[in-house]
Parts: structure tokens; sequence; C-alpha cells
């Protein structure tokens, strides 16, 4: 299992970087990744959506779907019209994402509202499809904003950090953890395995800022002080952490293993995109504060 999850790790990550420099080589920023975009939010909301049903709530599925979806379009869009460079987007990109999941909440109401025949169920009901709403499509399109706003190397160091530290965390966990980090979530997890996380994450936060961003966004990683990459590293792995613990939290409310079993060895996609997910407004803003300057 070690070994499966280590080369398909690897792939991902592979597969991920050869994504991002089709896109970084394209004319209009996003246009190859917001098919992946659009897949991993449907297969994810899906899966939230199935937890959310095995915890009892009802939140309307076809309403999740079309919201989330509206919100990584709304964030690619916007984004991509206000800003047509490498640079943070004005106020209207990130205005516009927040609107779209405004507006679902708004529309969840008027659905229970238009449902309603008893006492009991309602607010459940409203927090699953708010939870539903906000961890898939608000998440999923703050990453495609950040794709948009700060680059593609920036999306590129986000996605190596977080997935070394999986993989990190995972190894150093099998071979040599001993202290169980959170026992009740998920007792697989160990203390070592969260330093194997952050000393990879350092690692690969290393090398990506010592030949990806160079290559792909010289004009922004020629003001980065030395230190940036151990900064990077160790916040966005540490996000990446409470990700995978914050899915644990809601997979154990419903006694449930993986997400899904749509990919052998890792589970579903949340599995995979729930570290990543976390990390996304991290790493967006470090890039603002720490990285561009801005």
């Amino acid at each position: 299992m070690l070994r499966w999850r280590l080369l398909l790790g690897t792939t991902i990550i592979a597969g991920l970087v050869l994504l991002c420099w089709l896109d970084y080589q394209a004319a209009i920023p996003g246009v190859w990744l917001m098919p992946v975009a659009v897949v991993l939010t449907v297969l994810a909301t899906g899966e939230v959506l199935q937890l959310v049903r095995a915890a009892g709530l009802q939140p309307p599925g076809w309403l999740v779907y079309a919201g989330n979806l509206l919100q990584i379009g709304v964030a690619w869009l916007a984004s991509w019209a206000g800003n047509r460079s490498v640079g943070i987007p004005p106020p209207d990109g990130a205005s516009w994402l927040l609107l779209a999941f405004t507006m679902m909440v708004l529309a969840l109401f008027a659905v229970e509202i238009r449902r309603y025949e008893a006492p009991g169920g309602t607010i459940a009901n409203l927090a699953g499809g708010v939870l539903a709403t906000a961890y898939t499509g608000l998440l999923m399109g703050l990453l495609v904003q950040f794709r948009v706003a700060c680059g593609i190397g920036a999306l590129a160091a986000l996605v190596i950090v977080v997935k070394s530290g999986d993989i990190g965390a995972y190894t150093v966990g099998r071979l040599v953890g001993r202290h169980k980090l959170a026992p009740r979530l998920s007792p697989g997890k160990t203390i070592e395995g969260a330093f194997g996380a952050l000393a990879a994450g350092c690692l690969a936060a290393w090398a990506t800022f010592r030949w990806i961003l160079p290559a792909v966004m010289p004009e922004g990683s020629s003001r980065l002080p030395w230190g940036a990459w151990l900064a990077f590293g160790l916040v966005v792995a540490t996000a990446g952490i409470l990700g995978d613990l914050g899915e644990s939290l809601l997979k154990r409310d419903v006694q449930r293993k993986d997400s899904s079993a749509w990919l052998p060895g890792f589970g579903g996609v949340l599995d995979i995109m729930d570290s990543i997910l976390f990390a996304a407004p991290v790493a967006y803003g470090y890039w603002v504060v720490c990285a561009l300057g801005k």
C-alpha cells in the first residue's frame, strides 16, 4: 500500500504540473485547468452531499451542484476579466465570488421556504446546504481565482507543497510513527507524520521557489526574500494537515472511512482535495501579503 500511494501520489503531482505548464502556455489563463476544476467540483460536491445525507440532512442537491459550478465559473470569468496579467485582481474579482456564494445561501432559504411542511429539519437542511456550498463551491472558486490572480507558478507551488506534505506525512507516519495526532478523528495519523509533512512541504517549497517560480514568473520571484520558501512551506503544509483533519471530522461523524471509493488507496476526490482546499486561502493570503507585496 505504501508503494502504491507513493507511486500514485507522485503521478498526481506530475500530472498536475504538466497541466499547469500547458495552462501557462495558453493565451487564456485557466483554460486547461478549468475543465479539471469542473470535474473535481462535481465529484466533490456529490461526496459532500453523500456525507451530509448520511447525517440525516436533506439539502437540495440540484441547487448545490448548480451553485458550486456557478461559483467556480464566476471566479474564473471575473478574475480573468479584471486581471489579464499576473498580479492581484481588483476587489471586483473577490466580490463576484462572494456575491455568488451569498446568492446561493439566499436560494437555499428560498427552497426551504417552498418545501416547508412541519417543524423540524429545516435549520439542519440549511446548514448542510451551506456546508456543501462553502466547502466545495466557495473554496474551489477561491482556488480558481488564485490561479488567475497570482499566476500559474503560485498554483503549482501550492499543489506541490501540499501533496508533498501528504506524501511525507504518510511515509514518515508508516515508517516511524508512534504517537497519535488525533486518535478519535484519524487513528492512522501521527505526530511524527505531521513533522514529516512539514519537512516535506518545506523541501518542496524550496525546490519550487528555486526552480519553478523563476521559470514561470521571474518578475514576482525576484522580489522574494530567501526565507520565503520556508514560511510558505510551513504555513501551507500546516493548512494541509488541518484540511485533512477537517475532512476526517466530517467522515467520522457519519462513520465513513473514505468519502468514496473513486480512487483505490486514496478514497474519493475529497480525500485528495481536502488539504488543497484548506490550503488555498492560506496560500492566497501569503501571496498577497508576503510574496507579491500588494
